[in-house]
């Protein structure tokens, strides 16, 4: 299983905090954003190598990170050729460009790099294996507000995805998806084909939303917190609570 962290983003809400630096390696203590979330998904049996998309104004940073680390896993960095904001590629094309770049014949571990984890992703590997699909996560999120700004799934007792709704206006569930996701070898045509057929390529979401109609997923329920970096204030949180 490769692990696959698409960092391509600009994070223009963090203002000048990552107008030359990416969000990602933003520290948290003694440790990056991304470092936090490696490190766990490094001891993960199943995971063969780490491969890091971000756009090319960021891509030296990242090299030089990864130079510096010591997981047991190899970690490659992929520069999608963006340079702005306004000329990203979007996440789905970005884990395109990866799958591509990398001749990707494996299953693949799908993340967002700018969120705390406090929960292990091994658990959510065992329950794919478990299932043998592909597979999304999923949590209770009582607010309205916050479920019409997300993915909202409808599941059976047994956790089988029946519907996804990105930015639903009249949720169906109080189910809310966050950015991790795991695509089985046997679902990449599927993936391969998605934005041509008609996919969206901007948040990681549109490919989950899009696999659903094609292929049978589950959802596992996140067992654990997470902690999302979206501004300066959630950043200065985060290094107050987690920072020790």
């Amino acid at each position: 299983m490769k692990n696959i962290v698409i960092a391509a983003g600009y994070a223009t809400r963090l203002g000048e905090l990552t107008k030359n630096f990416p969000k990602p390696l933003l520290k948290i203590g003694n440790n990056t954003i991304l470092g936090r979330m490696i490190d766990d998904i490094d001891s993960i049996p199943e995971i063969t190598e780490h491969i890091i998309v971000t756009n090319h104004k960021f891509a030296e940073t990242f090299r030089q990170w990864a130079s510096e680390q010591h997981y047991s896993k190899p970690v490659t960095i992929i520069d999608d050729g963006t340079e702005t904001n306004d000329t990203r590629l979007g996440a789905v094309c970005d884990l395109l460009l990866a799958i591509e770049n990398c001749r990707i014949d494996d299953d693949m571990l799908v993340v967002a790099a700018d969120n705390l984890l406090f929960f292990t992703f091994k658990d959510f590997v065992d329950f794919a294996n478990q299932k043998q699909t592909s597979c999304i996560m999923c949590h209770e999120q009582p607010d309205l507000d916050k479920l019409r700004r997300t993915g909202v799934i409808v599941v059976d007792d047994k956790m089988k995805v029946l519907e996804m709704e990105e930015k639903p206006q009249e949720p169906k569930s109080t189910l809310a998806v966050p950015p991790f996701y795991i695509y089985m070898k046997k679902d990449l045509a599927l993936v391969r084909q998605s934005v041509e057929n008609g996919c969206g390529k901007d948040a990681p979401g549109n490919l989950a939303h899009y696999m659903v109609g094609k292929t049978e997923m589950h959802a596992w329920p996140m067992n654990g917190g997470r902690f999302d970096i979206g501004s300066i204030d959630t950043y200065k949180e985060a290094c107050e609570m987690f920072g020790k």
